[in-house]
Order: structure tokens, then C-alpha cells, then sequence
């Protein structure tokens, strides 16, 4: 990249953080909470209550479990009851972290006030003002917990009541939505508000079997809860946290085989109608169950018990001791108990959670937040007479949204199955076209321009965004989690598309036909013409345009850099997009360098085709990257590279001075495509067919070459003008190659070098180019093993391991760049090899390096080695 390209791109990333500085701090996000606020009796005291709760004058200390308090007025009267959502459920939003909300709850059960202590939602920061989340939480005053509520249109006859969402915040309003209803009910069910769940108790089938330690463990009777030293930021080690086994100790089988016939009947004779027990053991780890703090007449506030949206917890006299266990092979343990549920609303024939609550520390800043570690517990259904029974669990938020949305979201994928289908019989379509009647491929792609501008971006929202690569890339190297990309299915079904198009047709599909903000701008430049204002369009001279195209991509490498070490900082950084404020908020709902910045693009629009996509944007960088290898491109035929026809037509400047296309800046318009065959457009086939009209020749059709049809005993070499012939071919992006090593060569010899072609970069060539690269990337393949080995043993962090990574594909580039300088060109099958020039070559090993680095951190995942 050029100095001129740095200089730009360091002064539109320094003007971003400009603007968001005064900002960064602002509301909730990432506010400063009460280290002892999980804990804290009066939580009260570190807390507004009254202002979730007007018109209270007291409130008391934390009571019940989960907790709550109760607020009263100034007779003290209760007036109702105020909830910490954390104290409840950790349900998380789109950062991967739960909204602190404080949400007060009168006597009747309807909401009085919700207030949002803390999120980690970096677009309400920047992208959304936080008053939008107010507002979101203010529908909730007034209505019920026993109501249904859903994020979406109201449905009467469904009795569902509907909330408004906030639009490009859909995930994160869906999980409020949640805390807030589950927060109210779990209080709402331990104060009567709503009644207890009622299911039916447990049948069991009892044969007078015993079992041994390791029947009962294959068979699912005895569950494993383990929570390992890093899943609470401490340092990986071989220990873990905690290891604790649990278990049913209902059942006649399974009581007798853990406590002895004699246990188990002294057990079952203190028990009431309607009581149920359980067993829990501590086999490893420093840390109790029982935990440090607890006094007689306390709870245990370190286990508890959850079934459907019940949580059944234990004071002192819900413990007995565990003497031992009668099962063989029961392994040795350091801590036990037995804990007796006293709520008929259990019953041992359902599914429940064993939990164990605590607090996980952020080893960066040394926060503390909640954190619940769950195992599911159901008995054999063969332990039960007539089976499990039928347990219908609720929908998942993101299934109520599509269900919701049917309609328009079916249209949504017909349109880009409609849009693929078009283009894939683009060459029918231009075919029927001339470059003075370009309406057979216009007529779609200025009605794809307006629905997408439209449809999809002023009404729907689903501008896909920067952020969202930056959040597939770390879901894809640490935690993949479908529900999260499912909440928004507008955008989920639009990443399909551009993840199919774009390894198909290289990212011109999506840029130049359905972006939203791209299609805005083209549709600017496009009246602007028809209006009188062409005299004043000009493009770049080429050289610039030569020059600033790489910026786009060094915005896109600064901002995937910074999301490595800070993701909240990569999202205000992204804020060089102009999506959010253009089809998201909304230039009057933005302070006015956001609503200069959108003006600015779009009034360069007027004279410049398409000035964003072309020079800035970093989500077009990141597709324009394995566009490099598409399997389908634009036909080139040897005349092009002497005639300029098409290079002078091609508003994204993507031709050289060779003819060749560079698929990376494509944006897939098709002019050159339409003067491709057209018989008066094209400069070599209007030559050529008047010099058959003069001679009186038939004039055949035009084949797929490019050329006239031959008229037998002619070839199709004779048309091509004779300044064309020596040239370079301009069907491929650069000169085509075959390695020596892979000529002639048999299927699996072939397989065997594909494989040492990637993982292998050195080559005898680049040894005698560039011996010193080349024992020095010996080196650096060794530190980059043994970096991969410490993340193995808990020595590394993901971030110094990427690091690592990301230093070694630099290397890469330049050793395969010294020695093997080839990459493939569209089907990886295939043997279209071509010299690799330097944005190939880092495209190439980006890419495969992500690839790698993906498969080895879920290898080390599942091997239970890395957590993230």
C-alpha cells in the first residue's frame, strides 16, 4: 500500500475516535458496580430501588431465593417488591454479557420501573442512543409478569402482548426481554403473585436392583457437574474449581445402591409427603459447595436447584450428612450432603438443573460478575413407570421471532434466491443486451437497487455491517453460538447469501447489486445523470484510484487488529461505516459530525460513482479478500488486452491497461460483459463483422469465446487483431503458471502435494533466493508450535496465541512470495494456477491461516485444553 493510502487511513481512524471520545464513558456501558453487590444484604444501600420503585420509603434486606426485596411506604405497608436481574438469570445480550437491570414489581404483579445499571452493548453507545433502551424498558410499566409478552407485533388472539423493538439492536432487546419476565416471575412465583407450577409426582418402576458406582453414572442416574479454573478467571491448571457428582435419591433402586437399604429407609421415613432428596458430593477441587460463610439458620447460597422456572434452594435444616456412599466403586470425596427439597412443585419425574452459582473475575480488570454452572439431571425413562413424561419445553426467543416475521421473511429469502438465479444466467442477459439498450440486465438490477435500498435497508434494517464479520470471526475462533446469529434472521439469511455469492461470483453480487448503502450511493450518481449533472462526473485518475483503493483494506486490518484485544473498541472504530446512522438510527437521531459524515459520502456520490465502496469501506475489503478466489468470473477474450473499450466504461475502474479484471474491486455491473458480445459495441467484433459484410460473408452468431462463430476453413485465431496476439492473456488476473513439482503427476501423488502446498511453504527456490528468510521462518514455525503447545498446557491466552498467529502468516506471505509465488485461480480442483501478486498472496494465506486456526482452537476445545 502506498504512504499516500497509511496517511488516509490514519486520519479517517483518527477523526473516528475523535467523535467517540466525549462519548466513551457516557450511561451504562461498561458502568462501575459494587464489588460486593452479588453478596450485600442490603443491596438497597449500593443501589437506586426507589427509583424503580416510586413512592417507596423503605425497603428491606435481600430475602428469598432467588433474591428480592421488598419495598414499603412510609406506614410500612408492603408495596411490592424490587430485583437485581443478575441475582437471577444471566441470560446474555449480543456483547456475550448480561444487561444489569434493577426492575421493580408492585404487590399485583405488574412492573413499576426497570433501570439498566450496566451492558456491555457497544451500539448504544455509538450506534443507538441509550434513551432507546429507556424507552424499550418504559413499555414494560403497567403490564403484568403473568402477561405473554414478546418482542414484535401484539396477537390478540394468541393473548400475546407485543413490545416495540430496537431497530438494529433486535438481539439485545430479545434477551431484556427475557431478564425481565424471567426476573419477575421467579419473584412472582416465591410471593404468590403467580401460582406454584403443579406436576404430577413421580411413579416410580422399582425391580429391587443394585448398582455399582459405574452403572449408576452410564445409565444417567449419577450426574457430573465440573467447573474448570479459567470458566472463573483463574489460571488453567490441573485441578479443577470444583468437581461435584449428584444424584436422585427418590427412587427406591437408586437410593438403596447409593445409601444401603438401611440409609435409605431412615432417609425416606423423616420425610413428609411431597419431599424430595438428593446427594451431592465433592470429589475435587479447593473450593466448597457448602461455602465458607454459612452460619446455622443461613442458606446455601452456592447450590441450588432449578426445575422449569422454579429454583428451589436450602437452608440449614433442608442438610443432612452424608455418612458414605453403599454404591462399589463410589469414588472418595472431601464434602457431602443431602439436600431435601420441601415444595410439592418438584417432583423427580421431570427434568431439573443442579447449579452452582459464583463469581467469575475478569483477569484484565479484576471485576467480578455473576455466574451460574448448570448440569442436567432426568431420570432413565426405563426408572419410571409408563416413561419419562412429555415435557414441552418453551420456544427459543430467536424461534418466536421467525415465527413472528413468516411472511416477510420468506419474501426476504425468495428475493436473494430470485437475485442468485438472475445472475447465474447473467451471460442470457447481456447476451440480449447493447451497450445503447442495456435494460434486458438494467430493468433487474435497478429494481434489486430500489428494494434493497428500501425494503431491506429503510424498512428492515438489515444492512449488513463490519461488526458482524468481526463477531463471526471471534465465534468462529472461540464460541460459536447459533442463536445468537439466529435473533436477527434478516441479517442471517443475508450472510448466507453473501458467504455463498461471494466464493461463487466474487463479492460484486452483494456490493454492487444488493448493499443497501452501496445501491444508495449508485442510485444517487445514476439520477444525478439524468438529470442534467453527467458534465460534472468524473472518476479518479487511475493512478489515485491505484493508490486509494487500499485503504479500504487497511481500515478493515486496523479494525480486525483491535477487535483481538478489544471488542467495544473495534465497534465504536467501526463507526467509519455510515450504515448505522444512514438505515439504523437515522441522521436526525445522531449528533451532527455522524449526519456530516453520511452527507459527505452521498454528496460525492453526486460526481463520483460509488467514492465508499471504492476507498473506505472495510466491510467490502473483508469479502474483496476471498473474492481473490471465486469460482465464476467475468469473460475476458485476447483482444482486450489492446482494447480499452470496456476499461473506459467501468465505473468501479476494476480493468487495467491489460484488460484484466480485478475481481476484488468488481462491482459486477456487467457493461464490459454486454459490450462482450455485442457486434457494434465491442471494438474487434465490429471490425471484424464489417469486414464480413464488405466481403459478403455470413455472419455467424457470437460463441462463448467471445468471437464470431468461424466460417469453415477459418479459425478463430484470425480474428484476433494482430497488436493482440503477443500480448498477455487477460482471462486470468495475472500471468497463468504450473508448479514443476505438480506436472504429470498421478491423483494421489497430486492429493499428497495439494496438502504439502498449504502447510508447507518453503521451496527450494525461495533457498536459493532467500536463504536467510528462509532459515529464519524455521525458526519462527518452531516459536509458533511451541505458542500452540503453551495454549495446549494453559500457558497462553487466545490473545497471545493469535498474535502468534497473525506474526507467522506475515512471514508466510513473504517466504511463499520469495519461493512459491502461485495461487490458484476459481475451483480449489482445479489446476488453474496463476503468479500470485501481493494482495493474493495475503488473501490466500489469511484465509487458509484463519481456516487452521479455527480447526486447532475447536480441536483444543473439545480435547477440553482451551477455554475461551
Amino acid at each position: 500500500m502506498s504512504a499516500h493510502g497509511f496517511r488516509f487511513a490514519a486520519f479517517l481512524l483518527a477523526l473516528m475516535l475523535s467523535l467517540l471520545a466525549p462519548r466513551v464513558h457516557a450511561g451504562a456501558y461498561e458502568a462501575e458496580l459494587p464489588a460486593n453487590l452479588a453478596t450485600a444484604p442490603d443491596m438497597c444501600a449500593l443501589l437506586p430501588c426507589a427509583e424503580v420503585f416510586p413512592g417507596a420509603q423503605r425497603f428491606s434486606q435481600r430475602k428469598g431465593q432467588p433474591p428480592y426485596v421488598e419495598a414499603y411506604d412510609g406506614q410500612d405497608q408492603l408495596l411490592g417488591y424490587v430485583m437485581l436481574s443478575t441475582d437471577i438469570t444471566d441470560t446474555p445480550a449480543y456483547s456475550g454479557k448480561p444487561v444489569v437491570t434493577l426492575i421493580g414489581m408492585d404487590k399485583g404483579g405488574h412492573f413499576v420501573g426497570i433501570k439498566v445499571l450496566k451492558h456491555s452493548e457497544p451500539i448504544l453507545l455509538l450506534g443507538i442512543p441509550e434513551s432507546a433502551l429507556i424507552n424499550f424498558n418504559n413499555q414494560y410499566v403497567g403490564k403484568s409478569v403473568a402477561d405473554t409478552i414478546e418482542v414484535g407485533p401484539s396477537r390478540p388472539d394468541e393473548n400475546v402482548i407485543g413490545v416495540d423493538a430496537i431497530s438494529g439492536a433486535t438481539v439485545t432487546v430479545v434477551a431484556q426481554n427475557q431478564v425481565v419476565m424471567a426476573s419477575g416471575a421467579a419473584v412472582a412465583r416465591q410471593t404468590g403473585i403467580i401460582a406454584p407450577t403443579v406436576r404430577e409426582p413421580a411413579r416410580f418402576a422399582a425391580s429391587g436392583q443394585t448398582y455399582d458406582w459405574a452403572q449408576l453414572v452410564q445409565m444417567g442416574a449419577v450426574q457430573r457437574l465440573l467447573v474448570k479454573p479459567e470458566q472463573v478467571g483463574l489460571p488453567r491448571g490441573p485441578e479443577p474449581f470444583i468437581e461435584l457428582w449428584f444424584g436422585d435419591l427418590n427412587h427406591p433402586d437408586i437410593g438403596r445402591s447409593l445409601l444401603g437399604k438401611n440409609g435409605y429407609e431412615r432417609l425416606h421415613s423423616g420425610l413428609k409427603e411431597g419431599e424430595s432428596a438428593l446427594f451431592v458430593i465433592k470429589t475435587a477441587g479447593a473450593e466448597s459447595f457448602k461455602g465458607s460463610g454459612f452460619v446455622r439458620g443461613g442458606i446455601f447460597d452456592r447450590v441450588q436447584v432449578k426445575q422449569g422456572a422454579d429454583s428451589f434452594t436450602f437452608r440449614d435444616l433442608d442438610s443432612l450428612n452424608l455418612y458414605g456412599l453403599d454404591a462399589a466403586g463410589a469414588p472418595r470425596y472431601t464434602e457431602s450432603a443431602i439436600f431435601i427439597i420441601r415444595s410439592s412443585s418438584f417432583s423427580a419425574a421431570y427434568p431439573w438443573k443442579f447449579a452452582f452459582l459464583g463469581n467469575r473475575v475478569d483477569r484484565a480488570t479484576g471485576h467480578r460478575s455473576f455466574a451460574v454452572f448448570e448440569s442436567k439431571y432426568w431420570l432413565p425413562a426405563a426408572l419410571l413407570e409408563g416413561g419419562r413424561p412429555k415435557v414441552e419445553e418453551p420456544a427459543a426467543p430467536w424461534v418466536r421471532i421467525w415465527k413472528s416475521q413468516a411472511l416477510p421473511i420468506s419474501l426476504f429469502a425468495l428475493l436473494l434466491v430470485a437475485v442468485t438465479v438472475v445472475y447465474a444466467f447473467r451471460e442470457k442477459l447481456t447476451r440480449l443486451s447493447t451497450h445503447k439498450n442495456k435494460w434486458p440486465v438494467n430493468g433487474f438490477k435497478y429494481t434489486f437497487w430500489a428494494i434493497s435500498i428500501f425494503w431491506i435497508g429503510f424498512g428492515y434494517m438489515a444492512q449488513p455491517s463490519i461488526t458482524q464479520v468481526l463477531t463471526w470471526f471471534h465465534s468462529i475462533l472461540f464460541q460459536w453460538t447459533w442463536s445468537l446469529f439466529l435473533s436477527d434472521p434478516f441479517i442471517f439469511l443475508f450472510w448466507i447469501f453473501i458467504i455463498v455469492t461471494v466464493f461463487l461470483f466474487g463479492r460484486g453480487l452483494f456490493c454492487g447489486w444488493m448493499c443497501p448503502f452501496g445501491s444508495l450511493q449508485e442510485g444517487i450518481y445514476k439520477i444525478s445523470r439524468a438529470i442534467g449533472l453527467g458534465r460534472f462526473q468524473t472518476k479518479l485518475p487511475q493512478k489515485w484510484h491505484d493508490r486509494l483503493k487500499w485503504v479500504k483494506y487497511a481500515v478493515f486490518f486496523v479494525l480486525l487488529t483491535v477487535s483481538m484485544f478489544s471488542m467495544g473498541l473495534a465497534e465504536k472504530l467501526a463507526e467509519v461505516e455510515p450504515f448505522k446512522t444512514t438505515f439504523l438510527v437515522g441522521v436526525m437521531n445522531r449528533a451532527w459530525p455522524y449526519g456530516l459524515f453520511v452527507a459527505a459520502i452521498l454528496g460525492v456520490s453526486i460526481f463520483i460513482e460509488r467514492p465508499y465502496c471504492k476507498y473506505i469501506c472495510p466491510l467490502g475489503a473483508s469479502l474483496a479478500m476471498p473474492s481473490t478466489f471465486r469460482w465464476f468470473g467475468l469473460k475476458r477474450k485476447q483482444d482486450c488486452n489492446s482494447c480499452k473499450a470496456c476499461a473506459v466504461g467501468c465505473g468501479a475502474q476494476a480493468i487495467d491497461a491489460d484488460g484484466r479484471i480485478d475481481h476484488r474491486e468488481c462491482l459486477h455491473c456487467l457493461d464490459c460483459m454486454i459490450l462482450y458480445t455485442d457486434t457494434k459495441g465491442c471494438p474487434p467484433l465490429a471490425k471484424e463483422r464489417k469486414r464480413r459484410e464488405k466481403d459478403g460473408l455470413e455472419i455467424t452468431p457470437i460463441g462463448k469465446n467471445g468471437y464470431f462463430i468461424p466460417i469453415h476453413p477459418a479459425k478463430v485465431e484470425d480474428q484476433i487483431l494482430p497488436k493482440a496476439r503477443d500480448g498477455v492473456d487477460p482471462r486470468m488476473p495475472t500471468d497463468p503458471t504450473v508448479p514443476a513439482h505438480k506436472r504429470g503427476v498421478g491423483f494421489v501423488r497430486w492429493l499428497l502435494l495439494e496438502l504439502r502446498d498449504h502447510l508447507w511453504p518453503w521451496s527450494a527456490e525461495g533457498w536459493r533466493s532467500q536463504r536467510a528468510l528462509q532459515i529464519a521462518g524455521l525458526s519462527l514455525a518452531v516459536a509458533a508450535t511451541v505458542a500452540w503447545v503453551m495454549t495446549a498446557l494453559g500457558h497462553l491466552s487466545s490473545g497471545a496465541i493469535i498474535g502468534w498467529w497473525f506474526g507467522w502468516s506475515v512471514y508466510e506471505v513473504l517466504i511463499r512470495l520469495s519461493g512459491r509465488r502461485y495461487v490458484k485461480d476459481g475451483p480449489w480442483w482445479r489446476d488453474n494456477y496463476r503468479i500470485a501478486g501481493i494482495m493474493d498472496m495475503m488473501s490466500y494465506v489469511g484465509f487458509k491461516n484463519l481456516m487452521i486456526g479455527a480447526a486447532l482452537f475447536l480441536v483444543l476445545q473439545a480435547l477440553g485444553l482451551f477455554t475461551p
